[in-house]
């Protein structure tokens, strides 16, 4: 074993023996991909199939940590503009990422629940159908949740979320009167009730959240952590560095822990 691997065994160790507090939901944009595989000399694809490994194993570390909600920024709507190969080539990974946690026993073991976040109407139809084979077969489980977010975007989400609430209006069903924050939450990622964000972690050296779920993370005033991996090489020690600002900012706010990060 190299030492630069035995620093950073030595140093996980360290950050979990300090960690009291452990944020329920984590929202996680992937970022760098591309850039990544330029800088490796790859293409395009095999950079998202790299950053897709890194995702599998962030939610080993996420589950083994504690962590309830991982929600995973996936797809935006802004990434429509991308090249129209890169973004089949990208919907053909996500239906085989699908298929593998259909397929995976960690997933029925730990009973994981899968979900999407975004519009449906903007992905085709054997994406969607993949999509709803996961949610369906998932349904019941309820240790660890796994939102993915595609065909996502903060403001049409909104927009959507006001749409459904006008047309509640007209029917009768809601006054406008009692209209209020838990009513606009109800309407919102279709009604899956997601718990506020505690932790936004985005890499590849971008500092911004980019329209990333605005009213549960923004309106939480969730911690924010940025990293210069990009995503392929985000380890487990950066996933603890970002928590490790979580519970800097939980300490001197003078919570009290209800758990504890697991060691």
């Amino acid at each position: 074993m190299n030492v630069r691997v035995l620093i950073e065994a030595g140093y996980e160790k360290y950050l979990l023996k300090r960690i009291s507090y452990v944020p329920n939901h984590i929202a996680v944009i992937q970022d760098g991909n591309r850039r990544y595989a330029r800088l490796s000399g790859m293409g395009t694809t095999l950079g998202h199939r790299a950053g897709a490994g890194t995702t599998e194993k962030m939610l080993d570390w996420a589950r083994e940590m504690g962590i309830r909600h991982i929600t995973l920024y996936s797809f935006s709507t802004e990434n429509f503009s991308r090249d129209r190969e890169e973004i089949e080539s990208l919907f053909a990974l996500f239906k085989e990422m699908f298929r593998r946690v259909l397929e995976d026993e960690r997933t029925h073991r730990y009973k994981m629940r899968v979900r999407m976040v975004g519009d449906r109407t903007l992905l085709p139809p054997d994406l969607l159908a993949c999509i709803r084979e996961v949610e369906q077969a998932t349904a019941a489980y309820g240790n660890f949740f796994v939102n993915v977010a595609l065909a996502y975007g903060g403001r049409n989400e909104i927009v959507h979320a006001a749409r459904s609430i006008l047309h509640d209006v007209g029917q009768g069903t809601l006054s406008p009167e009692a209209i209020d924050p838990g009513v606009v939450e109800a309407h919102l990622h279709n009604g899956m009730n997601l718990p506020p964000v505690d932790l936004i972690v985005r890499t590849g050296d971008e500092r911004r959240t980019s329209n990333f779920l605005p009213w549960s993370a923004n309106g939480n005033e969730s911690a924010v952590y940025f990293c210069a991996p990009y995503w392929p090489v985000f380890r487990k020690l950066d996933l603890l560095r970002a928590i490790r600002v979580y519970d800097q900012r939980m300490k001197l706010n003078g919570y009290i822990p209800k758990r504890r990060v697991r060691n």
